[in-house]
């Protein structure tokens, strides 16, 4: 239900996202989703990995301030209208949303990774309207 994302601090110079990329290529770590909000200092990049504790170790030997948060990911119908129809049982219930960023892929579903200000809250409203979650397993590497 709750998965782990990394959080970085990215400097805003040239190659800095490929090096990270390429230190979690080099430890056999995949990404699977992952987005960044900039300042003119510097990113903020905020992914979910395969293997969470391993990334931060790494990063963090390379000099990137990494911090893991948890967050749910929740699964939408991939049509107009299945993501609002989620944010209005979330917006219902009185759950704020901290921030949030969604991928789809093919034409089914849509995924959206939530953090929220009562994570635990924000499981038991997806899971009394059987709005459907990501599970460790779907995003951990083995």
């Amino acid at each position: 239900m709750i998965i782990k994302q990394l959080s970085v601090f990215l400097d805003n110079r040239t190659g800095r996202l490929a090096e990270l990329t390429g230190i979690l290529a080099a430890n056999d770590i995949n990404i699977s989703a992952f987005s960044i909000a900039d300042t003119a200092d510097y990113g903020i990049l905020r992914m979910i990995v395969g293997r969470p504790e391993l990334a931060a170790e790494v990063l963090k030997k390379h000099g990137f301030a990494v911090k893991i948060t948890e967050v749910v990911g929740m699964i939408v119908p991939h049509r107009p209208g299945g993501l609002h129809k989620a944010l209005q049982v979330i917006s219902d219930s009185n759950v704020a949303i901290d921030y949030m960023y969604a991928f789809a892929t093919g034409d089914c579903n849509a995924t959206a990774i939530i953090r929220a200000e009562s994570m635990q809250k924000l499981v038991e409203v997806l899971q009394e309207h059987k709005l459907e979650l990501l599970k460790e397993g779907d995003v951990y590497q083995l």
